[in-house]
C-alpha cells in the first residue's frame, strides 16, 4: 500500500466518523427552523430583487453551526463506545486503528467550538440552543444512549432543539414555535428506540410502540399544514395542502421498513429501518418547511435527500 492511499484512508476514517449523510439531514433542520421564523420568504425576495445574499448570512453561519454540532456530537458517540465497537463493530475508524480515539476527542472538540462560535454570530439565543444541544449530544453519547426511555428522549431533544436553533434566525419567534420542536423529538424517539436492537437484535414491543409514533408524527405535519395562524403568509386550499405529497412520500418510504422491523426484529431488518428513518428526516422536515412556506420550499430542502443519500452510500449511517 503506497504513501498516498495510507493517507487517503487516514482522512476517511475523520470522515466516516463525522457521519456525513446524517449531517446533511441537520441542514434540512435549519431550513425547516428558517422557514418557521419567518425568514424563508427571503428565497422568493431574492429571486424578485427584493434582498440580497447578504439577508442569507444568518442561515449560512446556522448550517456552519449545525454542522459542527452534529459532527462534534457523532465522533463523541464513537469515542464513548470505543471498547464496545472493538467488539461489536471491529471496522469502525477507532477499533480499526485508522484513527486514533486522542485525535477522534480532538476532532469533537474542534467541531464543537465551532458550532458554537458561529452560533454566536447570529444571536445570544442561538449560542445558547448550540450549548444545550452540545450538552445534550454529550449526555446522550456517554451516559443516556443504552437507556430504554430517556436515550431516545434524549436524543429527540438534540434534534428539536436543532430545528429551534433554526428558528433562532429571528430569535423572537422561537418563544412562540416552541412546540415545533415535539415534531423531530418523537420522530428521533422512535428511530433511536429501534435502533437499540441494531446488534443483538430487538423486542416486538419496542418495533410496535416505534411504529405509533411515527404514526402520530405523520399525523401532526399533516394537520399542521391546515392552521392559517401557523402560516407566516396568507394561505389558500393549496398552500393547505402543500404538505401533503411531502407527508405521502414519508410515510411510504419508512411505514414499511418500520413495520417489519416491528414484526421481525433482527439486527438486518432493524438496520435497514434505521437507516431509512434518519435519511427521511429530510422529508419529514420537507413536509413541515411546506406547511410553512409552500410547495417551491419544501422542494427546496427535498434537494438535500439525493445528496444524503450519496452520502450515505459511501459512509456509514449507523
Amino acid at each position: 500500500m503506497n504513501v498516498a492511499s495510507l493517507n487517503f484512508q487516514h482522512w476517511r476514517g475523520y470522515l466516516e466518523l463525522m457521519r456525513p449523510a446524517n449531517i446533511v439531514t441537520a441542514w434540512a433542520d435549519i431550513l425547516v427552523g428558517f422557514a418557521a421564523s419567518g425568514s424563508g420568504v427571503i428565497f422568493a425576495q431574492l429571486l424578485n430583487g427584493q434582498a440580497t445574499a447578504t439577508s442569507l448570512i444568518p442561515l449560512a453561519w446556522l448550517l456552519l453551526a449545525t454542522t459542527g454540532l452534529y459532527g462534534g456530537g457523532i465522533v463523541f458517540n464513537d469515542v464513548f463506545d470505543a471498547e464496545l465497537d472493538q467488539k461489536e463493530r471491529p471496522s469502525r475508524p477507532i477499533p480499526s486503528g485508522r484513527v486514533s480515539r486522542q485525535n477522534a476527542a480532538l476532532l469533537g472538540s474542534i467541531l464543537l467550538a465551532i458550532a458554537i462560535v458561529a452560533a454566536f454570530q447570529v444571536s445570544w439565543l442561538s449560542v445558547i440552543l448550540a450549548l444545550v444541544i452540545t450538552f445534550a449530544a454529550l449526555l446522550y453519547d456517554s451516559l443516556a444512549k443504552h437507556h430504554p426511555f430517556f436515550g431516545p428522549l434524549n436524543m429527540g431533544l438534540c434534534r428539536g432543539s436543532n430545528l429551534l436553533l433554526g428558528v433562532s434566525a429571528v430569535p423572537a419567534i422561537v418563544w412562540e414555535r416552541w412546540y415545533l420542536a415535539l415534531i423531530p423529538v418523537l420522530y428521533i424517539a422512535a428511530i433511536t428506540a429501534i435502533s437499540q436492537g441494531e446488534v443483538h437484535g430487538g423486542k416486538k414491543i419496542t418495533g410496535i410502540v416505534a411504529v405509533l409514533l411515527i404514526a402520530i408524527v405523520l399525523t401532526a405535519v399533516v394537520a399542521l399544514g391546515f392552521f392559517v395562524e401557523y402560516s407566516a403568509y396568507p394561505k389558500g386550499v393549496v398552500e393547505d395542502i402543500a404538505a401533503l405529497p411531502f407527508a405521502a412520500l414519508l410515510a411510504v418510504r419508512i411505514l414499511p421498513n418500520f413495520i417489519q422491523a416491528a414484526r421481525e426484529p433482527v439486527p438486518e431488518k432493524i438496520r435497514n429501518a434505521v437507516k431509512v428513518g434518519v435519511l427521511s428526516l429530510i422529508i419529514l422536515d420537507a413536509t413541515v418547511a411546506a406547511d410553512f412556506a409552500g410547495l417551491s420550499y419544501g422542494l427546496l430542502v427535498l434537494i438535500l435527500l439525493p445528496i444524503s443519500m450519496s452520502f450515505a452510500k459511501i459512509f456509514a449511517v449507523t
